[in-house]
């Protein structure tokens, strides 16, 4: 039982940290053939990208203003919670 929350709370964590880093990304200017960046960069677009494209396709623009991080957090939190008390 206490495997599975770990689990829970290391694939969340994890997320979270790719959510925020994308954000980060998204105000700084990183060249992406950088040897040093590039390839974090890339990583953390394709392991965010497919949860969040689903997000922005149901979203109605709001002028250069992307919200979709802001509710996949969200979500992952309330599905952590609803784990949580099944578990």
């Amino acid at each position: 039982m206490i495997i599975f929350i770990q689990l829970i709370n290391l694939i969340y964590y994890a997320l979270v940290i790719l959510i925020f880093a994308r954000f980060i990304f998204s105000w700084v200017r990183v060249d992406p053939y950088h040897p040093t960046w590039g390839p974090l960069l890339r990583f953390v677009y394709q392991a965010t990208e497919p949860l969040l494209a689903p997000i922005r396709r149901y979203l109605p623009s709001q002028g250069g203003l992307d919200f979709s991080p802001m509710i996949l957090l969200f979500g992952l939190y309330i599905v952590r919670i609803i784990l949580f008390s099944l578990l």
